[in-house]
């Protein structure tokens, strides 16, 4: 009976793969104010237990950059909540975005996979738009705009595709014309206020996939 009741208590608690770059790893912030962190925490508190969480993700990093890392690191899925949040890097380096449509396809399949192929269990992030972060004070902030929208486009589009959910950060993240205290002390990134606020985005979604 000991024994059953482990098994069960086991199967209950939850896998969680976070897939990204400097958004997914909380650049500039303490760990407890990530957001995968922050969303661990809500979901504790509504008796979900995560047990395993596993984050890939590193600052810079493109979508070529982190599927080279995937090869390279141990795995155990399936995973019961996949999200992928990349493409920064590619807009602010000027990359094809042809090139980047088939990659970021690429690793929509590639979390499919880790999700033992419930496609359902995929979280795709919007990209946030840096343009108004004093980062970008001597930048052309309405073409960064611009090129964040068309780059969320191809997200949105592959997700469509490939039957895998799609969440819009990026309004939250524009907030941060009126809100300076959405951002971060280097300037750019996200601030733990801001996460916190993606964070009540996404509860509704997360909560129902790991409750199905």
């Amino acid at each position: 009976m000991s024994s059953n009741t482990n098994d069960n208590s086991e199967r209950s608690k939850k896998k969680f793969l976070a897939l990204g770059d400097s958004y997914t790893i909380g650049e500039s912030v303490e760990i407890n104010e990530r957001w995968p962190v922050r969303l661990i925490k809500q979901l504790n508190e509504k008796n979900i237990q995560i047990s395993d969480l596993k984050i890939v993700a590193t600052t810079g990093w493109t979508t070529s950059e982190l599927a080279a890392k995937i090869t390279e690191e141990i795995f155990e899925p399936p995973y019961d909540l996949v999200t992928l949040l990349i493409g920064v890097n590619n807009q602010y380096r000027g990359e094809d975005k042809n090139k980047y449509r088939s990659e970021l396809t690429d690793l929509i399949y590639q979390a499919i996979d880790f999700s033992g192929g419930i496609r359902s269990n995929v979280l795709v992030i919007s990209i946030p738009d840096w343009s108004n972060t004093p980062f970008a004070d001597n930048k052309n902030r309405a073409e960064i705009a611009t090129e964040i929208d068309i780059y969320n486009k191809i997200n949105l589009e592959q997700c469509d595709l490939l039957e895998v959910k799609f969440m819009d950060i990026t309004p939250i993240s524009r907030k941060a014309k009126q809100d300076p205290t959405l951002i971060a002390e280097d300037g750019l990134h996200p601030s733990g206020k801001m996460y916190e606020q993606w964070v009540q985005l996404m509860f509704p979604i997360v909560e129902k996939i790991l409750s199905d």
